[in-house]
């Protein structure tokens, strides 16, 4: 692993080519700095929306209720249970002695603004940036917070996927036979399954959540990169270096980390990003039909189908639409880049 690692990311002559190929291509090489811009600021989501203070400074102690819970009674208050931020009465009890310093947007992305203006879902106002949902809550931190899941979700089923998949693609395009006819055959069989029903069938007997949708899916989503592997496996079994290796008796698993694998890796990264723009939008569309995240979880699959639902608050389904639109554009743009910073024939 640290050869490949080292063959790819390492800034010898080659790399350094291919930095300059992906600089070149503008929309990606901007892409991916929004991009991350864009994701680094949703993992500090608690930070920017949250229905409790950063920080707290009450009789010259300093709480800070976003990492700790502090019950009503330690700022004056009657109840044993933990303080709500959210209550006049508990924000008259700590300004009158001390002050409380806010996030950004002042609501997480379960909590329910019961003075709203109108009935929800409720139109953006100076409050609710984006309106709230049809449940009053607010929407643009329900967007950060979703976000960051369809991020993770993405990422994570694209690291265990591409791992997944590059082993058996390295197995059968290196020892070939039988092994290679069984796999594509069990691959053919296994790519007809039909995911959908069976995620229905699932959640039938099982509650889904982030991790149970996660397994389910690297079940399915493995044998994007078996074949482009595979091919690269069998075109290199057969070089003079290989035989070589095998000639002086070195042992397979070092023949296929050390010398066959860095060169499938660049056909694999380069499908990276287009892996990971597809886990997204398939978490999106579990969640919009009803059979992904748990309900009440933030997630952008849901709020588009609260948008269809309700058809009289439009910011609803045109809030997550922009920001799908945006995260998926983005996640193309970078996987163009890729593709021809990995491209040899591209010029930049």
């Amino acid at each position: 692993m640290r050869k490949i690692l080292t063959t790819l990311f390492t800034f010898n002559p080659l790399t350094k080519e291919r930095w300059a190929r992906f600089k070149a291509h503008r929309r990606g090489y901007w892409s991916m700095w929004l991009f991350g811009v864009l994701f680094i600021i949703s993992l500090f989501a608690e930070v920017i929306a949250n229905d409790k203070p950063l920080f707290v400074s009450f009789k010259g102690g300093w709480y800070f209720p976003i990492t700790e819970q502090y019950a009503e009674t330690q700022f004056g208050g009657e109840f044993a249970t933990e303080a709500d931020y959210t209550d006049p009465y508990v924000q008259d009890l700590i300004n009158q002695d001390g002050y409380m310093i806010w996030p950004l947007i002042h609501f997480s992305y379960d909590t329910i603004n019961y003075n709203l203006s109108g009935p929800a879902p409720s139109a953006p106002d100076s409050v609710n940036w984006l309106g709230t949902d049809d449940k009053g809550r607010d929407v643009l931190a329900r967007i950060i917070y979703g976000f960051r899941i369809s991020v993770l979700f993405g990422f994570a089923l694209t690291v265990i996927s591409t791992i997944v998949g590059v082993m058996v693609g390295a197995g059968q395009g290196y020892y070939g036979g039988w092994l290679d006819l069984f796999g594509q055959r069990f691959i053919e069989v296994w790519s007809g399954m039909p995911t959908l029903f069976l995620l229905i069938i699932l959640s039938s007997f099982v509650e889904p959540n982030f991790w149970w949708l996660l397994g389910i899916m690297v079940l399915f989503s493995w044998m994007g990169l078996v074949g482009v592997v595979r091919a690269e496996f069998l075109r290199c079994r057969n070089l003079d270096y290989v035989r070589a290796a095998q000639a002086l008796g070195v042992n397979d698993r070092r023949i296929m980390l050390r010398h066959m694998l860095p060169n499938a890796m660049v056909a694999s990264l380069t499908m990276m990003p287009f892996i990971l723009s597809g886990s997204v939008t398939t978490l999106t569309s579990l969640d919009f039909l009803g059979f992904g995240l748990p309900v009440g979880s933030p997630s952008l699959g849901e709020l588009l189908a609260q948008g269809k639902t309700n058809l009289q608050a439009p910011w609803l389904g045109l809030s997550a639409f922009v920001v799908l639109s945006i995260m998926l554009s983005l996640l193309v743009f970078i996987g163009e880049a890729v593709r021809d910073a990995f491209d040899p024939h591209h010029q930049s």
